[in-house]
């Protein structure tokens, strides 16, 4: 059985009557469970309200392979993306159609139950190619679905016990069902949603004017606040920056609501996909602008750099062959730059048409001038929004980050991360924690082994609690080997979230650390005594562009330091009175 509602017939939720409700309630102690990842949860919360009307549930594998091959459901309505439960094949292996799953948030709370209709193997290459035009793990999509994913997928009827609850900004979710009750309280007919995942600045407050003067509709702000690409601000910051801006609309234009969607970056697939969603909460247009739902370009994966995987307009053109068919006006944005003899915001073609100068700030450049505490000039952006920006993105000298010590076992990563743990203890400008390998080792994995897979759990826990110290302005100092650039990789996203990673290569030969060795390890891995020794019989993979590279052959602990130590001045990290007053 296929999960979707027939043609032309809009379901508002998944939510089960009262006593249905309570009857699944009282049954779940019998039932498998699964406790859903933030993807996953995000997924199930716009099945259950309606967001991804008409389906009704996990796509069964009839459904998913329509989709994969047709980018449409059995009956023919457009459907560009997936949406699926993934499921270990351990637990594949115990589960059977027509048995019901507990589907539980990190908690344990059971916001729905699945019935399942079946269960299959995913062909990932076919679905990577499909969805995201590339099987290339360097596009972080297809590098999630490769290697997060899990391998089996459970289709299925889902029923919704009650809605997820939201404990931020309570006035500022609603459901498809609720948001078109809005609109129609306002008499709002034409909406246009203005679906994004960065903030906004005064050429999104341009672009939205415009285009709502041409379309003759109303402005529905509708950020993505699920989850976004890697490197976007956290959404609660994000949405500080949208209140801001809201002020400079007139009265009863626009109004903000956010959505709990997980991104995909599938480029041209995903934009058709906000447009279906956008439609369901009672958009009657959407804005399209350049690399919409694009995937940030990635220059730390090894042996890919630079990789653009859609053209700037693919989404646009992309998504208006369907414009009849969704029902809905998709307005194409132009790239737009600020020209300052006119003191105005111009689309390209005009700029270029008219041979004028212009400019544009990007938000790393926005990010980079908070973090050197430099000045943004007014024609970016307002005062409130910036203000609200240099909250997430303090001034280096107020800012948390994390030292990313890495290299083979005795290349002095320990050392020289004790000598910076003793000076910043000393700068007392910051609390500051040493995560070395062996303290980890004992504290957080006494029990994983050195096997890749146990490596990556340590490096992701050291990761995780480095990450915590630096969001709270904390300094955390991390030792670890870390041989895989993946693993690096995801430490880098992850914490570059919300403060800055520096990682630091003490790139000492393999001969020299081989001499230095005092516990005879190397001696035992070129026996065979040790296995999976990382420069022996395992590889370590060198990093191509660490912030700071040291080799300590011919450098004392001391002098190696000082290096460490005059690279966070120079980059701003080590603060003096004078240079960190903040004029913002």
């Amino acid at each position: 059985m296929s999960h979707f509602m027939p043609k032309n017939k809009r379901i508002t939720n998944l939510i089960v009557a009262y006593e249905t409700a309570e009857t699944l309630k009282s049954q779940s102690e019998h039932f498998s469970s699964i406790t859903l990842n933030k993807r996953q949860l995000c997924d199930l919360e716009m099945l259950i309200t309606g967001g991804m009307s008409p389906l009704t549930g996990y796509m069964d594998e009839h459904t998913y392979h329509c989709v994969i091959q047709k980018t449409r459901l059995p009956d023919g309505q457009l459907w560009p993306i997936p949406i699926i439960l993934d499921i270990s094949e351990t637990l594949a292996k115990t589960l059977h159609s027509g048995d019901k799953i507990a589907l539980r948030d990190t908690e344990g709370f059971m916001p729905a139950v699945l019935t399942i209709s079946d269960i299959w193997q995913a062909d990932k290459k076919q679905e990577a190619q499909s969805v995201y035009g590339t099987t290339s793990e360097a596009h972080p999509g297809v590098h999630y679905l490769f290697n997060t994913t899990e391998a089996y997928y459970v289709g299925g009827q889902i029923e919704g016990i009650e809605e997820p609850s939201h404990f931020d900004f309570e006035t500022l979710w609603s459901s498809p069902e609720k948001l078109k009750t809005r609109f129609k309280q306002r008499g709002w007919r034409k909406v246009m949603a203005f679906q994004t995942s960065q903030p906004m600045h005064r050429v999104h407050h341009y672009i939205t004017l415009q285009a709502a003067r041409k379309a003759q509709a109303h402005i529905l702000i509708h950020p993505t606040v699920g989850v976004t690409k890697p490197g976007d601000l956290d959404y609660y910051a994000r949405v500080h920056c949208y209140q801001a801006i809201q002020k400079y609309y007139p009265d009863n234009l626009a109004m903000m609501s956010l959505l709990p969607l997980a991104m995909r970056m599938a480029g041209p697939k995903e934009a058709l996909w906000h447009a279906i969603i956008n439609k369901n909460y009672g958009c009657t247009h959407i804005l399209i602008g350049p690399n919409h739902a694009s995937p940030p370009i990635i220059t730390q994966v090894p042996q890919e750099s630079d990789e653009k995987f859609y053209s700037a307009t693919a989404a646009q053109h992309y998504v208006s062959q369907f414009a009849d068919e969704l029902e809905l006006t998709i307005i194409a944005i132009e790239e737009t730059r600020y020209v300052a003899e006119k003191k105005t915001f111009l689309p390209l073609s005009t700029i270029n048409n008219e041979a004028l100068n212009s400019t544009m700030l990007s938000d790393g450049d926005v990010k980079q001038l908070l973090y050197n505490n430099e000045a943004i000039p007014s024609w970016f952006s307002y005062p409130e929004v910036l203000n609200a920006l240099s909250r997430a993105y303090p001034a280096r000298c107020h800012q948390g980050f994390t030292l990313f010590f890495t290299g083979l076992s005795g290349s002095g990563k320990s050392t020289l991360a004790k000598i910076i743990y003793a000076k910043m203890i000393e700068l007392g400008t910051r609390p500051v924690t040493l995560l070395d390998g062996d303290i980890v080792r004992h504290n957080l994995s006494s029990e994983l082994g050195f096997s890749k897979k146990d490596r990556n759990i340590n490096v992701r826990r050291i990761s995780f609690v480095a990450n915590e110290i630096s969001k709270n302005g904390g300094i955390a100092i991390c030792a670890p080997i870390a041989p895989y650039a993946q693993m690096r990789l995801e430490a880098r996203t992850l914490i570059e979230q919300y403060g800055a990673y520096i990682e630091i290569h003490i790139a000492t030969p393999l001969e020299v650390c081989e001499s230095r060795d005092r516990k005879g390890l190397y001696a035992k891995a070129r026996k065979g005594i040790i296995a999976e020794f990382t420069g022996i019989s395992d590889p370590y993979e060198t990093p191509d562009s660490p912030e700071i590279r040291i080799d300590t052959t011919h450098l004392s602990p001391m002098e190696a330091a000082q290096e460490i130590y005059l690279y966070l001045f120079r980059e701003g990290f080590i603060d003096t009175a004078q240079q960190c007053n903040d004029p913002r």
